[in-house]
């Protein structure tokens, strides 16, 4: 099992970070080891969701439940089914005076303890590594907050 936490300050709208999180589909123009994304049923406030993840060799597809709230400005994603024996993950989008405070959590374990193994060694760089890519992809789309 492995549980990571990642909590910072971005220079941008709540509203925007929210935004672009939900936007699963653009995953892969910009976040690592996304290599695909595909929406199977969506409505405002939930989707189910395929992506493509690949890192070196490995290369897997999992399908998650996302929830969305617009209006808490939370997203929270259950596993359905791939090559985990669980994922969970939340985030959480605060206003706050420089911006909005992000509050993320994940919780996941591979089906292979191998896998999990080599994966646990990288895995707290590989969640800050994405939280920077919303980052930079929030600044290519939107204003920073000054």
């Amino acid at each position: 099992m492995t549980t990571l936490k990642e909590k910072r300050v971005i220079r941008h709208k709540p509203e925007h970070l929210y935004a672009l999180v939900a936007d699963v589909k653009s995953y892969p123009e910009f976040l690592p080891w996304c290599m695909g994304a595909r929406i199977r049923e969506q409505d405002d406030s939930s989707m189910r969701a395929d992506l493509m993840i690949g890192f070196r060799l490995y290369r897997e597809k999992f399908t998650s439940y996302v929830d969305l709230d617009p209006a808490s400005r939370t997203i929270n994603v259950e596993y359905a089914d791939g090559p985990f024996k669980y994922l969970k993950n939340a985030w959480v989008f605060r206003p706050h005076p420089d911006g909005c405070e992000i509050d993320f959590y994940v919780d996941f374990e591979f089906k292979s303890a191998l896998f999990q193994s080599v994966v646990e060694t990288l895995f707290g760089e590989a969640v800050k590594k994405m939280v920077r890519a919303f980052e930079t992809r929030a600044d290519a789309l939107h204003d920073r907050v000054s």
